[in-house]
C-alpha cells in the first residue's frame, strides 16, 4: 500500500514522462517519415502527367539502350557528348511512352499480341529492319528466324556451363531483341493513335484547287519600298502605355512552359603562352628529328603522349584526324613533316609516311586454337592439323574435333582501326597474318602460348592504306600561366563578392566581359555552352537566389581551361514572362508599329510608284516571279516579305495597290504589271494527297508540342 501510495503521489510526473516518450515517439517516426520522403524526392529525375520518374529506373532505361547501341554500334565506348546525347533521347523516348499511353488509354486503343504477331509474320515495318533476324534472300525480317533464335536460347539455359561464351552472346541478343519487341509495341501504338487523330483531318476537292491557282499563279510587279532604317529611332518617342499595350497584345507569345533563369556571368578562357608555345614547339623538333632519323614510330608517339594511336598496322584515310588526310595527298612515302600549327583543333602536328599500300576493306577468314598440355605438344598438333588440311581435309569437321566451330568470320579495318590502344604482340601478329594472308593459303601462326591455324577465304574492297606516325599534341598552357590567371580571376570574384552591380564593374576593372543568357533552360547541359559546368548549373537551378553570385567554377572541355564565375539575374516562373523581362522585344516591335505609321502617313493618297518615290522617298525596283512557292524577297530593303507576297496574290494584274503594306524591314506600295500561270496540268489527287500529307504533319506536330505541354513535364536531370 505504501508503494501505491508513493506512486500516486508521483501521478503528475510519471504522467509527464510517458507524455514526453510517447511524444519523442511519434516525433521520432514523423522525422522519419519526413527523412524517407526528401529521399524520394532527391532521386526522381522528373515528372510527366504527375508520375514522378525514379532516377534510377531512368537509369536503368539508358543502360538498356546504350547495350543495343553497342550491338547494332559494335562498341564498347561512347564520348561524354555522346553519353549526353543519348541521355536525351531516352528522356524523350519516356516522355513521349507515357504520353501516348495517356492519350491512347482514354480512348481504348491498344497493340494485341496478334497484331503484333502479324507485324512480325509480314515482315516489312521498317523498325524490324534493325533486327539481325533478316532473310538475306528477300531482304525482309525472317520472323522463323527469330522462333528459331528463341527456341535456342531456352535450350541454352540447360547446357550456359559447357559453353559460357556462347550463353552471353546469346543473352546479348535476347536483352537487344526484347527492346526492340518493346519499341516495336509502342511504335505500333503511337501510329495507331495518328491515324486516329489524322482521319479527323481532310482534305477537299476546293481547298485543293485554290492551292494549286496560288501555287501556280506568279507576278512580275513595280514595287515602292521605304525600310524602316530610313526614320532615325531617337526621333521615335515610345511610352510605358505604349509597351503595356503592346504587351497586352502579344502577350500570348510570351507564354513559357517551363521555368527559365536570366543570367550573366563571366567567362575567362586560358590559353597557351608565347613561352609555353615556345617550349611545345622545342619538343616537337625533337620529335620530328627523332622520325627523321629512323626512330621506332611506336615508341616515339607514345613518349611525346600524341593524342592520336599508333596502331602497328596500316589503317585507312578515314580513320586518321582530317587535317592528316589533306597532309598525306602531298607527302612521298619516308617524309617526315611539322612541326605544323593545325588551327581548327588547337594543336602542333609531325607526321611521317612510313609506307603505302593497296589492302583490302574487308577480310573473310576462319581459324582455329590449338590447344595441349605443353608448348611442345601445341607445336606438334598445330603442324599436323595444319598439314591435314592443307593435304584436303574438311577445316570445320577439325575445328568440331577441338571444340571449335571453325566458322567463317570477317575482320574489317573498322574492327581494329577504331581501337584507342597500340594493338602489340601476340595480338599484332594474329591480325597480321589475316591482314598479309594469301586466299585459300593455311598458315600455323606461332604465338607465345598457343598456335593458330588461319585460313583466308576472301578479300574486298581494295583500299589505299597508310602505315602513318602521327604526333599531335594541344598547344596547351602550362601549369605557372593556369596559376596566373586562376590567381587574377580569384581575386576578381573575391572582390566582386555576392553583388551582380559589383560583378560588372570589377569585370570591366579587370579587363573582362560580362556576358548574358536569357531564358537559359535547364535541359540545355552546359551552362555559357562550357563542358564540364554540371555543378555550375545545379547551382543555377537547385541552389541560387535571384540576384545570387556563384563561386569560381573550373570547367571546359579539358576540366580546366575555363575559369567562370555566374550571377542569377532573374528567375522566369512557368506562365507569362513579365512586361520587364521582355521589353527590349516590345520596345523593337512597338518601334516598327510606330515607324510603319510615320510612313503609312507619307504615302497617303499616293497614285503610282513614281508618286510614292516623289512623296514618300520610295525606292523604286522590279520584283518578278513572286507566288506562293517563291515569295517576295525585296533587295532594297533586304528581307524577305510573306505580307507582301499576300498582297500581291489579292491585287488584279494592272491595278495599283496603294494599301501600305506593313512588311518585316519597310512599308511597300506596288503595281502588279503581268501575273502568269503555269503550264503545269492540275492533278486534283496528287494535290489533295499533299494537302493530306500536310495535315498529317500538323498532327505530327500537336503530338509533339500540344500533348507534351498539357504532360506538365519536369526536368530534373540536372540534379544527377
Amino acid at each position: 500500500m505504501a508503494v501505491l501510495g508513493k506512486i500516486r503521489s508521483k501521478g503528475a510526473l510519471l504522467v509527464g514522462i510517458i507524455g514526453l516518450g510517447l511524444f519523442a515517439f511519434i516525433a521520432e517516426e514523423a522525422f522519419r517519415s519526413c527523412e524517407s520522403t526528401k529521399n524520394q524526392q532527391r532521386m526522381q529525375a522528373g515528372e510527366v502527367l504527375g508520375q514522378k520518374i525514379n532516377m534510377q529506373e531512368f537509369q536503368d532505361r539508358v543502360n538498356e539502350y546504350i547495350d543495343v547501341l553497342k550491338i547494332t554500334q559494335g562498341r564498347e565506348n561512347f564520348s561524354d557528348e555522346e553519353h549526353t546525347q543519348i541521355n536525351d533521347f531516352v528522356w524523350n523516348m519516356f516522355v513521349q511512352d507515357a504520353i501516348i499511353n495517356e492519350e491512347c488509354e482514354k480512348v481504348g486503343l491498344t497493340v494485341t499480341d496478334q497484331e503484333l504477331a502479324n507485324i512480325m509474320a509480314e515482315g516489312t515495318y521498317p523498325m524490324l529492319r534493325q533486327t539481325p533476324f533478316i532473310n538475306q534472300q528477300t531482304g525482309r525480317f525472317d520472323v522463323n528466324q527469330l522462333k528459331q533464335f528463341l527456341d535456342q536460347y531456352k535450350k541454352l539455359g540447360t547446357t550456359a556451363n559447357q559453353n559460357p561464351q556462347a550463353a552471353e552472346q546469346y543473352q546479348t541478343l535476347y536483352k537487344y531483341w526484347t527492346f526492340m519487341e518493346k519499341r516495336l509495341r509502342m511504335q505500333l501504338l503511337s501510329d495507331k493513335y495518328q491515324s486516329l487523330i489524322g482521319s479527323m483531318v481532310f482534305s477537299n476537292p476546293v481547298s485543293a484547287k485554290a492551292a494549286f491557282d496560288s501555287r501556280s499563279q506568279s507576278a512580275d510587279i513595280q514595287l515602292a519600298s521605304v525600310a524602316y532604317s530610313t526614320i532615325n529611332d531617337n526621333d521615335v518617342k515610345i511610352s510605358d502605355g505604349d509597351l503595356k499595350a503592346k504587351y497586352n497584345e502579344e502577350k500570348e507569345w510570351f507564354k513559357q512552359y517551363v521555368e527559365t533563369r536570366d543570367i550573366k556571368y563571366v567567362d575567362f578562357h586560358i590559353v597557351a603562352s608565347a613561352a609555353d608555345r615556345a617550349q611545345l614547339t622545342k619538343e616537337m623538333e625533337e620529335v620530328a628529328n627523332k622520325l627523321r632519323e629512323g626512330g621506332d614510330p611506336a615508341e616515339t608517339m607514345r613518349k611525346a603522349n600524341s593524342l592520336v594511336t599508333y596502331l602497328g598496322l596500316p589503317v585507312s584515310a578515314k580513320a586518321l584526324p582530317r587535317d592528316v588526310k589533306t597532309q598525306l595527298d602531298s607527302m612521298s612515302v619516308g617524309q617526315t613533316v611539322g612541326p605544323k600549327e593545325v588551327t581548327s583543333d588547337n594543336t602542333l602536328n609531325v607526321i611521317k609516311l612510313i609506307a603505302k599500300s593497296q589492302q583490302p576493306d574487308s577480310i573473310q577468314f576462319r581459324a582455329i586454337q590449338v590447344v595441349g598440355n605443353t608448348i611442345d605438344e601445341i607445336r606438334s598438333r598445330a603442324d599436323s592439323i595444319a598439314k591435314a588440311i592443307q593435304g584436303g581435309a574438311d577445316f570445320s569437321a577439325i575445328a568440331k574435333v577441338y571444340g571449335q566451330e571453325g566458322k567463317e568470320q570477317w575482320l574489317t579495318s573498322a574492327m581494329y582501326e577504331n581501337a584507342n590502344q597500340a594493338i602489340e604482340g601476340d595480338n599484332l601478329k594474329f591480325h597480321k597474318a589475316i591482314i598479309n594472308g594469301t586466299v585459300n593459303q593455311v598458315q600455323n601462326l606461332e604465338l607465345a602460348t598457343t598456335n593458330f591455324i588461319i585460313q583466308v577465304l576472301n578479300k574486298k574492297a581494295m583500299v589505299d592504306k597508310y602505315d602513318v606516325a602521327v604526333v599531335k599534341r594541344y598547344i596547351d598552357f602550362s601549369k605557372g600561366t593556369q596559376q596566373e590567371a586562376y590567381n587574377k580571376f580569384s581575386q576578381f570574384v573575391s572582390e566582386a563578392g555576392n553583388d551582380i552591380k559589383a560583378l560588372q564593374e570589377k569585370a570591366a576593372k579587370y579587363g573582362f566581359k560580362v556576358q548574358e543568357r536569357k531564358n537559359m533552360r535547364s535541359n540545355e547541359h552546359y551552362v555559357a555552352g562550357l563542358k564540364g559546368t554540371h555543378d555550375a548549373l545545379k547551382w543555377v537551378f537547385d541552389q541560387a537566389k535571384k540576384g545570387d553570385v556563384s563561386q569560381l567554377y573550373e570547367c571546359g572541355a579539358n576540366g580546366n581551361d575555363h575559369l567562370l564565375v555566374i550571377a542569377l539575374e532573374d528567375v522566369n516562373e512557368k506562365g507569362y514572362r513579365s512586361q520587364k523581362s521582355v521589353e527590349e522585344i516590345l520596345k523593337q516591335q512597338v518601334l516598327k508599329d510606330k515607324k510603319f505609321d510615320l510612313i503609312a502617313k507619307k504615302l497617303e493618297s499616293v497614285k503610282s510608284v513614281e508618286d510614292a518615290k516623289a512623296k514618300a522617298g520610295a525606292t523604286v525596283s522590279e520584283v518578278n516571279q513572286i507566288s506562293y512557292s517563291s515569295p517576295a524577297y525585296v533587295q532594297a530593303t533586304g528581307a524577305s516579305e510573306p505580307a507582301l507576297t499576300g498582297a500581291v496574290a489579292t491585287t488584279k494584274q494592272g491595278d495599283f495597290h496603294a494599301q501600305p503594306v506593313k512588311g518585316n524591314a519597310g512599308v511597300y506600295v506596288f503595281k502588279v504589271d503581268k501575273k502568269t500561270l503555269a503550264t503545269s496540268k492540275y492533278d486534283a489527287v496528287a494535290e489533295e494527297g499533299t494537302l493530306q500529307q500536310q495535315a498529317l504533319q500538323a498532327v505530327g506536330r500537336f503530338m509533339q508540342e500540344e500533348l507534351y505541354q498539357k504532360a506538365e513535364v519536369v526536368d530534373k536531370r540536372y540534379l544527377f
